[in-house]
């Protein structure tokens, strides 16, 4: 039998989109945080354009800035004290769950959101999200909350990074 043609670099591409998850999942069950794992294997702890991280939350925006409405795409920890904070401030906010389970409180209801399940809500209404599987949850996020004159107050400063 005649071997077959090398793997070419068109194929390890092809691959990363499967490992990415593995080494998440991984770093998460270490209990490191992006950076604390870059650090160790000595990279950097980028994981793509724009991340951020925030008591464990990750965020990568996903649309142009200067906009009336901001896109990020987030990865909410389970079990981070973040999730226990009550937000209210002027604007609008839109999920949409990629991966995971997401517990949502608006006012005094709680919804448990799948992959493929989204909310639309007025930011006025008091409200918190978390994780609720033990691996995180990963969603699509739109606000318009950077564009409040409150958005310093919000976000606890003059920061571009939406921290929950």
């Amino acid at each position: 039998m005649k071997p077959g043609p090398a793997p070419g670099p068109e194929d390890a591409a092809d691959e990363l989109p499967a490992v990415a998850p593995q080494l998440r999942e991984l770093r998460r069950r270490a209990g490191l945080t992006l950076e604390a794992a870059a650090a160790r294997a000595r990279l950097s702890p980028a994981g793509g354009p724009g991340a951020r991280e925030a008591d464990g939350w990750t965020y990568w925006q996903a649309g142009g800035s200067g906009r009336g409405m901001q896109a990020l795409r987030v990865h909410v920890p389970h079990g981070r004290s973040q999730g226990e904070l009550v937000r209210v401030h002027p604007g609008e906010e839109w999920l949409y769950v990629l991966d995971g389970r997401l517990r949502l409180h608006l006012g005094e209801a709680e919804y448990l959101l799948e992959p493929g399940d989204s909310a639309h809500f007025d930011s006025l209404t008091p409200h918190r999200i978390a994780a609720a599987s033990s691996g995180g949850a990963d969603l699509l996020f739109v606000h318009t909350l950077l564009q409040s004159s409150l958005a310093g107050l919000c976000l606890g400063g003059t920061s571009t990074t939406h921290q929950r």
